[in-house]
Parts: C-alpha cells; sequence; structure tokens
C-alpha cells in the first residue's frame, strides 16, 4: 500500500523570512524515516499507511506552531492500496512519455 502526502506549512503571524521555521517542520519529516522529497512549494512523505504519513504532517505542523502564533496548512493525499514507491513510479512515468534518455 502507498500513502502518498504532499503539503505546505505557512508560518503566520511571524514575517516573511520563514524559512527557519519551515526547516523545523521539514527537519521532522527527514526523521521519520519515511520517503520524502522537499521542493519550492511542498514536501512529499510516502509511507504505508494512513496513520503513519499523517502522524509526521501533525508533528510537522506542531513544530512550526511552536515558533509561530497560527499555521495554515495545506494538505493533498494519495492513497492507492496496490501501490508502492508511488514517488518515483509517478515522475518516472511520466519522464518515459517524455522520452528522458536517462530513465529506463
Amino acid at each position: 500500500m502507498s500513502v502518498l502526502v504532499a503539503f505546505s506549512v505557512t508560518p503566520l503571524g511571524v514575517g516573511e523570512n520563514v524559512g527557519e521555521i519551515v526547516a523545523e517542520a521539514v527537519r521532522v519529516v527527514r526523521e521519520s524515516g519515511l520517503a520524502n522529497r522537499t521542493d519550492a512549494m511542498f514536501t512529499l512523505v510516502e509511507g504505508d499507511s494512513w496513520d503513519e504519513v499523517m502522524d509526521v504532517v501533525k508533528r510537522a505542523v506542531e513544530a512550526v506552531a511552536r515558533h509561530a502564533p497560527r499555521v495554515s496548512t495545506v494538505v493533498k493525499v494519495d492513497w492507492r492500496p496496490a501501490v508502492t514507491d508511488a514517488m518515483t513510479g509517478k515522475v518516472e512515468s511520466v519522464e518515459r512519455y517524455l522520452g528522458a534518455p536517462d530513465v529506463e
């Protein structure tokens, strides 16, 4: 089973420079041991169960909340019982259609 979650946390009420606070959320994700990837807009987390992945998201939001009076969170979930490694597989599928030379 694969539960793939894309989420972002935005600390509010702390000014414009939020990178240091957002890093606390990313730290929680990376220390979780689950497959993950962070880009400019979202952090992806993949695990075997809803509870496992959502616990990491909850702890990431709580880490930000320790430094901000308010936290805005966006979450998107792809729950696919018959799939594993969705984070990589979805991108590889698109790259194959694009004819990327480095994807088999």
